[in-house]
């Protein structure tokens, strides 16, 4: 027998403007925190969100995640907790479909490990909707890349990319302690993707390697038997960013041990290997791809949202859908204009961070009857981790001859601060602190990564 879903209205007995925000991610808690601080705490609007997870973790660092130098267990936020700290509502599950009509967002049931239904199909009315939700790997459609390389999306993905280095660790040192030859590197990763999360895992990984050579496999040398490949099809890594932040980047990656191969599309992806278009054959225990990304495939199902061809939906200046004023949609599931060119604003925190800020002015003073300014982007610039060599960043223009390069130390203080800013945004000065001092004073007593 099919029961009808579940309408969540009937505990809320509140009659309030509902923003119903779907996606916790770095901008869409961000956001949710900062409307229940201020158009909630006045009680102009009720707010609620919706993600599939029931924690956050910030997803910048999921690369850190991956290579076991940051456990998420100790960095993640409690979307309850945080609804209870802050006065909105937390609901669990993933955007099913949206009614526009009826002004009504499906919310899918949420399962166990074994897929047996925990929550079922639910119903939320909303007066505005805000879209959220990321984006996902884009394999541009490569042979074999969807099945045989891993994304590195969320938490779950990370995990599954730390336990495969383990695991391929493990088997190479112990085929090293009983034959004791060396022929070839006995680990081979490929990273496809040079952008900043690419060059990051890269730089990660090689430190990595070290840390599980000197705890667990004494056997494995990391810089002959552990082969870390960062794979890009342009002619250098960072493209996206100055000439002299790609070579300073490229020369501290090779210092780490990193081989750089540039110019190399990737025609197929196996599962133990990877063919670029030149028709050379790389040996591959575990494959990356951070090649690219794209809008959540379930957004083609949203009917008269329009997308572009990244699958993203297309929003004007005010973060509003094309036909649709009541739906809002920011961060990397958007395609927001930009006022520097005539494309789009790039999938970066940074855009969602500052799109979260406007937004939460943007609904206070729609909510007054007051007009609403247009969204602007101010780039702050870009950092990268180069891991144990520092970081590199770039100051925001867009004259690349006049940025300010800032490498090392310096670098890697902006990098720890961009993390911090977004604890405070979301936590408060008080927990932000607390937070940060915690996980300093657990320093001293583990490993520099997870070892297990």
């Amino acid at each position: 027998m099919t029961h009808a879903p579940l309408m969540l209205d009937a505990d809320s007995g509140s009659d309030l403007h509902r923003i119903v925000i779907i996606g916790g991610g770095a901008g869409g808690l961000h956001l949710a925190t900062r409307l229940a601080d201020t158009v909630g705490r006045r009680r102009a609007a009720e707010i609620v969100l919706v993600d599939r997870y029931p924690t956050h973790f910030w997803k910048p660092l999921l690369h850190e995640a991956a290579t076991g130098h940051r456990d998420p267990a100790n960095h993640h936020i409690e979307y309850l907790a945080q609804a209870k700290r802050y006065g909105f509502r937390f609901v669990q599950g993933q955007l099913g479909d949206v009614d526009r009509d009826a002004c009504i967002a499906a919310i899918g049931a949420v399962l166990d490990a074994e897929g047996a239904e925990i929550l079922p199909q639910r119903q939320i009315r909303y007066d505005s909707l805000v879209l959220s939700v990321g984006s996902v790997t884009n394999f541009f459609n490569v042979p074999g890349a969807a099945l045989h390389a891993l994304p590195l999306e969320n938490v779950e993905h990370a995990e599954v990319f730390r336990r495969k280095f383990h695991a391929a660790c493990a088997k190479a040192n112990h085929r090293l302690e009983t034959a004791g030859v060396r022929s070839s590197p006995a680990v081979s990763i490929n990273v496809i993707g040079a952008g900043a999360t690419g060059v990051e895992l890269a730089a990660a990984l090689t430190h990595a390697a070290d840390q599980l050579s000197a705890y667990r496999f004494q056997a494995l040398d990391p810089k002959r038997d552990v082969r870390i490949r960062l794979i890009e099809g342009g002619v250098r890594v960072l493209p996206a960013l100055d000439e002299r932040v790609s070579a300073r980047a490229a020369a501290a990656l090779r210092r780490l041990n990193v081989e750089v191969v540039t110019g190399a599309r990737v025609a197929e992806v196996r599962a133990d290997s990877l063919v670029t278009g030149s028709g050379d054959t790389l040996d591959s225990d575990i494959t990356v791809w951070a090649a690219g990304v794209a809008g959540p495939a379930f957004l083609k199902s949203l009917h008269g949202i329009a997308l572009n061809a990244a699958n993203q939906i297309i929003v004007t200046d005010q973060l509003q859908t094309q036909g649709d004023p009541r739906i809002f949609a920011f961060g990397d599931c958007a395609a927001c204009p930009s006022a520097a060119s005539n494309g789009f604003l790039p999938p970066r925190a940074q855009v969602a961070h500052q799109q979260a800020m406007y937004l939460g002015k943007a609904f206070a003073q729609r909510l007054s009857g007051k007009p609403v300014p247009g969204f602007t982007f101010r780039d702050a610039g870009t950092v990268v981790s180069l891991g144990q060599a520092g970081a590199t960043y770039q100051t925001g223009g867009s004259v690349p001859s006049r940025a300010l390069i800032v490498n090392g130390a310096a670098a890697s203080g902006l990098y720890r601060l961009l993390y911090r800013k977004h604890l405070l945004g979301v936590s408060g000065f008080k927990h932000a602190v607390l937070g940060v001092l915690a996980q300093w004073l657990g320093r001293g007593s583990r490993p520099a990564i997870k070892l297990h």
